[in-house]
């Protein structure tokens, strides 16, 4: 039987604890490489966290991002982010540092306009300052962390403390992944991206809390019967076809707005949303399947009553029993005197005639 088909049946039997180390060796590398990029290339962040002005105009003109750097070498801002947007009409989008001289901005505008092909007034300026940015981070870190605090509180309570760190221990690690995978791309991070990132994280938590769900349930249905190691390679088993159905219909439509909304049809704007998506969801399927089950295996592997089951197929069955002798030879009957037949011995309990 493929296993595909197995999938389908429910009857893989992956050894997902004894195994756990690969899965921990994996998570482990891609964790050094997003923590790396985080520490030498930062986050792209966008000018709603850092402030700055934007301006977008209609590229009627079909000029380059180098003729753009061009009209604003003059200003000081040749190293501003110049994006060439598409989708109903080609458009050009700039991002720079805050102008604070109102004259000087209007000459920003009206040259990138001339290079455009269009007029000043048909540009969009938008300018955000600095402390909005910080009021938009603190925000979306408050956001994460009351996320955090309340996810904690919920599994400790529906399940135990220790599934509540396990599951702790898998949204950080898609956290990560996802940032590291941002720092890497130098996407750009807005307001979108946070909001995926928590969407990300909920769903990642669902598919967790299934996984504990059906442990506690293989637990109440063994009574005792079966080794922890046992108990989660069998729930994983159980749940593994579901996880990964709910993961590609999930992919699937956020792979399409990521790949064919942003790259093919130019929504640029769905980019930065679409790639916190599709990294987050694949991450959180990894997470809940290598990373949340394996390490509650880890913690509770150490508690008594466990130890005592792993311990006990060895310590039930009884003792030996002592190895049989051999059974000794009977001595071989001396031959009659005269060669004749030889003595046969006394019957017990045969007395004399008196």
């Amino acid at each position: 039987m493929s296993l595909f088909s197995r999938l389908y049946r429910n009857e893989t039997t992956f050894d997902f604890v004894g195994r756990k180390r690969i899965g921990f060796t994996i998570s482990a590398i891609l964790l050094m490489l997003s923590v790396g990029s985080l520490l030498v290339r930062g986050l792209n962040l966008g000018v709603d966290f850092e402030g700055g002005t934007v301006v977008e105009v209609t590229n009627q003109a079909g000029a380059s991002v180098a003729d753009v750097r061009d009209a604003l070498r003059p200003f000081g801002l040749e190293t501003a982010t110049v994006q060439l947007t598409s989708g109903g009409t080609e458009g050009i989008r700039v991002e720079a540092e805050i102008i604070d001289d109102p004259v000087e901005e209007e000459g920003v505008v009206a040259a990138i306009a001339a290079v455009a092909g269009a007029e000043a007034n048909d540009a969009s300026v938008t300018a955000v300052g600095p402390a909005f940015g910080r009021e938009i981070t603190e925000s979306a870190v408050r956001a994460l962390v009351i996320f955090l605090i309340v996810v904690a509180l919920f599994i400790a309570w529906r399940f135990e403390w220790k599934m509540a760190l396990a599951g702790l221990a898998a949204l950080f690690h898609d956290l990560i992944l996802t940032a590291g995978v941002y720092s890497i791309t130098g996407f750009e991070v807005t307001p979108s991206t946070v909001i995926a990132i928590l969407t990300i994280l909920g769903y990642s938590l669902y598919d967790t809390v299934v996984v504990f769900d059906k442990i506690v349930e293989t637990v109440q249905i063994s009574e005792g019967r079966r080794t922890l190691r046992q108990i989660i390679n069998d729930s994983m088993n159980t749940v593994l076809m579901r996880s990964l159905n709910t993961s590609l219909t999930s992919l699937l439509p956020v792979g399409s707005l990521l790949f064919v909304g942003s790259f093919l049809l130019g929504a640029t704007t769905l980019r930065e949303f679409a790639l916190a998506l599709f990294v987050g969801v694949a991450a959180g399927t990894y997470s809940s399947i290598f990373v949340a089950a394996p390490l509650l295996a880890t913690w509770k592997a150490n508690e008594p009553e466990w130890q005592e089951l792993t311990a006990a197929p060895a310590a039930k069955p009884d003792r030996a029993p002592p190895p049989k002798e051999p059974k000794k030879k009977a001595p071989a009957r001396p031959p009659a005197p005269s060669g004749g037949p030889k003595p046969r011995p006394p019957k017990k309990g045969r007395g004399k005639r008196r």
